[in-house]
Order: C-alpha cells, then structure tokens, then sequence
C-alpha cells in the first residue's frame, strides 16, 4: 500500500510542474540521442576501415625477414666492431611452405591460411602501360580469405583454376587497358620475365587504387614471372576468428613457423590510432551531454525538494521514513529517466536510419551506419542510470529533513 501512495506522490509531484518535467526529460532525450547516435556511427566507421582493410590485407603476415650482415669472426670477451653493416642478398622463399600452412590451419584459432607469392609487375596493351601488384595464390583459399566472389563483375572466379595463365584483374586496369573477358594481356615482371596472360575476370573493389593496380593469378604463373620453381613461396597468409585480438597470437605464430609474423595493426599503425582516437572522442562527447542532462535532473529535483520542505516535513511527520522519502523522489527521476530515454532511443532511430540512406559516393557509398543494438541497448541502461543517480543525491537529503526543525520556522 505504502509503495503506491509513494508512487501516486511522486506523480502528482511530476504533473504538477510539467514544465520542468519536460525540461528535464528534453534533456535526457538530447543525451541518448547524441549518445547512441556517436555509438553507432563509430562503430559503422570502425566495420568500414576493418572491411577496406580486409579486402586485400590478411589478419597476419607469416614472411622471412630481412638480416644485417654479422662478423665473420667475434672474439669472447672483446668487442666486435661491423663497419656499415648491410642486407644480406637472401632469398625470401620460405622453405616447406605447405608443411607450414598444415601446422598454421591446425591452431584452433585459425580460420584460413594459404601461400601466397607477391609480384610487382607492368600490364600492357599495345603501347599503353600500367604498373601495378598481383597476387599468386590458390584462388579458391584466396577467396576464402577475402570473399574476392563478392567483388566480381564479370566472368567466373572459379574458371582460374582450369586456365595456367589465366588472371583477374581490377575494374580500373580493364578500363586503362580497354579490356574484357577472355582477351590477351601481355605482362612483365620486375625480373624481366614476360607472359601473355588470359582474362578470366574483373572485380571491383570501390577502391580506386586496388582497381587500378591489383590482379590475381595462380601460383603455379606467379612462380614462372619470378624465374622460381614450385616451391617458392614469400608469405603465408592467414585469417583469424577475432582479428581484434590479433596481437595476441604473434608470439605463437613466431615459435610456430621461425619466421618473422606482421599483424594487419602493426601494418596500419597510423590507422589504427586514428580509429581509436575517434573513439574516445566520440564517447566523451557523448558521455558529457549524458552528465549535463543528469545535472538538469539534479538541479530540477533539488530545487522541488527546496521548495516542498513543509511537505517533507509533513510526511514524515506522519509516518513516511527516510527510505520513504528516497522512494519518491527517485521515483520522480527514475520516470523523466525514462521518458526522455524512450524518446532519445526513438529520435536515435530516425537519425540513424535516415543517415544510412544518404549516398556519399566514392569508394564508401551510402553512409557506413546501421541499427546497433548492443548500441541502444546500452544507451538505455546508461540513461536510466545516470538520471536515477542524479535523482538519489538530492533524495537523501530530502530523507535527512528533520520536521520539528521545518515546523518550527
């Protein structure tokens, strides 16, 4: 019974200074809606760059690294001075390749890994010349790791296979060169080797600088333009479950295969701080209009408490305890709460889906935003709480109100 009289209180307290109720919960609508808005445009962005990345880069880099030339002769004890130390002239295939892809696919965190063979070479056609990078591989690992089925346009993914000399080449070089399906393209590698190559298909990625520069072949073809045999192979590529948590399987991945590993953050460093730059400064945006809207809440609660003192004091006088006082009063804060959290989550709603129909063009298209729901579920706990911890403090000095002391002013 006492639990509905605090709630009828509470209410009448509400309705009885409607302005100030709608003041409050205006605010918290403001608060939720910047807040879950910013959320979720970060997280559009966040999935973009990732899916960009992605699209050409592995979550890991198994390769052989680079080594400075060492003394021929160090005597113990004694320092060993190399004068202008230099690159040892190495060769950068990695010995036993698919020994090494078997032992990489068997760790439970991998999800794909292939070999992988990277060429810098010039596409021609006529007199007309670009230069650009292919990627010799086993296409349908290949596809498997960077869903490349998803970016073509013409021809068929699966027809490289059949075909040794066969290459898929960018939207961008198709239309320098003036290219289709099932035409000729001569290409030359960086040692000079040169191939007439068959088009088996086109992708487009929406990346210029892919589009224009990047193809696929075989592996068996990527071997010949290199002047190596079968069984040279450069990196070992392999995706992982959790590419966020990539750094934390370098370590392993060096004592497995004795090579040098490269994760796709340690490849983008400057990308990645950027990413986590805009991610603390959408929060903290997002986290100081919340606090302002609870400061609203406080000061709105704090100034109904000052002004019903003889009410308090009449309450509890008959017979409503402190804890009583708190109820109501939080009661109060918990409804404008909630209110303007309902009407944030639906004001965030119609922002979010009106944004992900603009179309911006270039490589990103339509707005990199969506419903999150992870997103607007936290909104709404954060908004209830933040107002109900706004409305607690003034309440407990509400509870601590002495009624002889009001009566006797």
């Amino acid at each position: 019974m006492k639990k509905r009289v605090n709630s009828e209180i509470a209410l009448t307290h509400i309705l009885s200074r409607k302005r100030q109720t709608l003041v409050a919960s205006f605010g918290v609508t403001i608060g939720i809606t910047v807040f879950v808005f910013l959320n979720s445009l970060l997280l559009g962005f966040n999935r973009f760059f990732d899916a960009s990345i992605f699209k050409s880069m592995p979550h890991m880099r198994i390769y052989k690294d680079d080594e400075l030339s060492k003394p021929l002769v160090q005597q113990p004890g004694k320092t060993t001075v190399v004068v202008n130390p230099k690159i040892l002239n190495q060769a950068k295939r990695l010995i036993n390749p698919q020994e090494l892809v078997n032992r990489v696919k068997r760790h439970p965190e991998v999800v794909a890994a292939a070999q992988w063979v990277t060429l810098n070479l010039f596409y021609t056609n006529g007199k007309s010349q670009l230069t650009g990078v292919s990627s010799g591989a086993n296409i349908i690992e290949a596809d498997a790791m960077f869903n490349i089925q998803s970016t073509m346009v013409e021809g068929n993914l699966r027809d490289l296979q059949n075909v040794s000399n066969g290459i898929i080449i960018g939207i961008g070089i198709a239309n320098k060169l003036n290219l289709h399906v099932n035409e000729n393209l001569p290409v030359i590698s960086s040692t000079g080797v040169t191939k007439v190559m068959r088009v088996i298909g086109i992708f487009q990625t929406n990346n210029s600088i892919t589009d224009k520069s990047k193809s696929y072949m075989n592996l068996s073809a990527a071997q010949q333009l290199m002047s190596e045999g079968p069984s040279y192979v450069t990196d070992i590529y392999v995706n992982i479950k959790d590419p966020q948590k990539v750094e934390d399987y370098d370590e392993a991945f060096e004592e497995m295969s004795g090579y040098k590993v490269e994760d796709w953050k340690e490849a983008n460093e400057t990308m990645v701080a950027a990413s986590k730059m805009r991610s603390v400064m959408m929060r903290v945006i997002s986290t100081a209009i919340l606090l302002v809207a609870a400061f609203g809440i406080y000061n709105i609660l704090n100034m109904t408490i000052m002004q019903k003192l003889n009410d308090i004091a009449i309450l509890k006088a008959t017979g409503f305890s402190g804890p009583d006082v708190i109820k109501i009063f939080v009661t109060e804060a918990f409804i404008m709460g909630f209110f303007g959290t309902c009407c944030g989550l639906g004001l965030a709603s119609v922002l979010v889906n009106a944004l992900s129909h603009v179309y911006i063009g270039g490589d990103i298209g339509y707005f990199p935003i969506r419903f999150e729901p992870i997103v607007f579920v936290l909104g709404a706990f954060i908004g209830l709480f933040v107002t109900v911890v706004a409305g607690l403090i003034p309440a407990r000095n509400a509870a601590k109100v002495d009624p002889i002391e009001i009566f006797r002013k």
